[in-house]
């Protein structure tokens, strides 16, 4: 079994999203840190021509019933807005009965009335608490909180409108959904602006493969993270593991396929590596969770073990990963994909179309995870 070192470097004061580097005022403003600032005043300090707006879960009467509930089987609109826009800010918190809710909700978004979702990922994945576990983390673009609320700050445009649900696909009710989501109104958006999209894979479990000789040159059985057409940039991961095998459930190599499906154009050294870890994160003995505003792994239980959980993420805001007609991004699950690990996850990144054809959302029953051992 190897065992690498991978020394990580970071960018400060990266651009972040590369769509928006000629971004006017009133996008730029909710992110000041990724703008310089020839004259010492920084963005927030300048006058701005968007209108700052919120929508929320508040009691309309004026009580304190400043939540929603959503029923088995119920679909909630959380969120909706005309004309030209972009959401800079989600937080949500949760009352539910079933201890799967992470699972069960599913968040969707639709941007400019199309009626394909840009967003379609069960609610836990899309925060990076891909195992159904609550998991205190801090990150530039998503969060966990005290208190078990749920946070994002990726960016997300609209020109004619946009909506966000919320399905319950479980069999118990949920009694409050408490939301808040900020927002800038705008006059319009830049032609150059991108369209979010959230996508949500899972493999449970993998598909052990027996290659020739250990070699994996094309990742041609790799774990997909996205797949994808048209122009745009990657922004990043969540992935959440259960093991299904003892010992270290990594080795596998990242490869992001860029304009050219035949072969990956950027290929890793390993899974923890891709995720800015090193040696297992640590090993059986003394792995231990870290978060960090790029990279982490908040979540570590009973590492190389049977059974063991691990909650990782990547985000890509010091190099968004740019393509100009296809975009798939893989990882090998094990070396040369030998293990049959469940992986679950979920994709980030911009387009210029406002929505994608998604494979099929698994099942809620299929989502929550197992142990299957082989």
């Amino acid at each position: 079994m190897s065992r690498r070192k991978f020394i990580a470097q970071t960018v400060a004061g990266g651009l972040g999203l590369a769509a928006f580097s000629r971004m006017p005022r009133a996008l730029a403003a909710e992110r000041p840190y990724f703008l310089g600032s020839e004259d010492g005043i920084p963005a927030y300090a300048r006058a701005q021509s968007y209108r700052s707006l919120k929508q929320s879960s508040h009691d309309v009467t004026g009580g304190n019933a400043d939540r929603w509930p959503i029923k088995a089987g119920e679909m909630k609109e959380v969120f909706n807005a005309s004309g030209a826009g972009v959401i800079s800010h989600i937080w949500f918190t949760i009352s539910a009965q079933s201890v799967f809710h992470l699972k069960e909700l599913v968040l969707r978004g639709y941007w400019d009335g199309a009626t394909k979702p840009s967003i379609e990922t069960p609610i836990g994945d899309f925060f990076g608490l891909n195992t159904g576990d609550y998991v205190i983390y801090q990150s530039d673009y998503l969060a966990c909180s005290p208190g078990q609320s749920l946070n994002c700050y990726f960016a997300m445009p609209y020109r004619a409108g946009a909506r966000l649900t919320v399905t319950n696909e479980g069999s118990r009710d949920v009694g409050a959904f408490y939301s808040n989501i900020d927002y800038m109104e705008m006059d319009e958006l830049p032609a150059d602006a991108l369209y979010f999209h959230a996508q949500y894979r899972q493999a449970a479990p993998n598909q052990a493969q027996h290659l020739p000789d250990g070699k994996n040159p094309d990742g041609a059985t790799n774990y997909v993270y996205c797949e994808t057409s048209g122009r745009g940039q990657l922004m990043g991961v969540t992935l959440g593991v259960i093991q299904n095998a003892e010992y270290w459930m990594g080795e596998g190599d990242d490869m992001i396929f860029i304009d050219d499906p035949s072969k990956p154009a950027i290929i890793g050294t390993g899974s923890e590596d891709y995720f800015l870890g090193s040696w297992d994160f640590g090993g059986r003995m003394h792995a231990q969770p870290f978060a960090h505003r790029q990279y982490g792994a908040p979540l570590i239980q009973s590492a190389e073990r049977m059974g063991g959980r691990y909650c990782c993420y990547r985000f890509h805001g010091d190099n968004p990963v740019t393509f100009t007609r296809y975009l798939k991004h893989t990882m090998e699950h094990g070396h040369a994909n030998n293990r049959a690990d469940n992986f679950y996850s979920c994709c980030y990144w911009y387009q210029d179309r406002p929505y994608t054809d998604f494979p099929g959302l698994p099942p809620v029953e299929e989502r929550i995870p197992v142990v299957k051992a082989g």
